[in-house]
């Protein structure tokens, strides 16, 4: 299934189950059972609609976010797609610098590491290359980045990620207090994966917004390397 017949799938489907709740003849029914609905579905457009359209302009630093490292040390095919997204918007000038941020996955390796191993394979210097060992989830990567961005004082920043996942990156990066936040989608899409993660996606949207951002404490980490 492509990503055009999933979000056709999935506007369809919403179509099936507004029409439902409207034939409902209790107001009461309709209002609790519609208000979670519409709800979700919001959430599911905004995050379409944002993660699928990328914002083109010129960043101080990209900052690609991690997936799965695979057991025999390799980036798995979101998480290569991702930074092949990486390389192409360093290779054509949008950024001058990468950060690279991800923590031990289940695999046992450190992702940062594999991701900026990747990196350079592909051409891009180890000296531009900022490694982030502590983005254990998109929250401490959004903290992480806007520390390193205020002790660097660089104002705009471009998330690399897959389109589920753009939106909540870009609104936790906002909300540590980057200034002008970014996004590119990776060009990789499954199937059968990608309906489990926009759920996911839906309710860590709704979290994140609720969730709180103290201040930062702009402090060097041993988790942070520098180039």
């Amino acid at each position: 299934m492509s990503l055009r017949q999933f979000t056709s799938c999935l506007w369809a489907a919403s179509r099936r189950v507004l029409k439902w709740l409207l034939a409902q003849r209790s107001i009461m029914a309709r209002v609790v059972l519609l208000t979670p609905t519409l709800l979700f579905l919001g959430a599911a457009a905004w995050i379409v609609t944002d993660g699928l359209n990328d914002e083109m302009r010129p960043a101080d630093l990209g900052i690609v976010l991690s997936s799965r490292v695979l057991y025999n040390g390799q980036p798995a095919a979101s998480l290569e797609a991702r930074l092949d997204k990486a390389v192409e918007l360093y290779t054509d000038g949008y950024f001058p610098e990468v950060m690279v941020s991800g923590g031990v996955g289940r695999s046992g390796y450190d992702e940062a590491l594999v991701m900026r191993d990747y990196l350079v394979q592909k051409g891009i210097s180890e000296e531009v290359i900022t490694v982030d060992s502590g983005g254990y989830d998109t929250y401490q990567t959004a903290r992480n980045a806007a520390v390193y961005m205020h002790q660097n004082d660089l104002k705009r920043a471009m998330l690399i990620s897959q389109y589920f996942h753009l939106t909540r990156a870009k609104l936790a990066a906002r909300r540590f207090g980057i200034a002008v936040v970014y996004g590119a989608h990776a060009d990789y899409y499954h199937a059968r994966r990608d309906p489990g993660s926009m759920v996911r996606e839906i309710l860590g949207l709704y979290a994140y917004l609720l969730r709180s951002y103290p201040a930062l404490e702009v402090e060097s980490s041993d988790r942070l390397t520098k180039p």
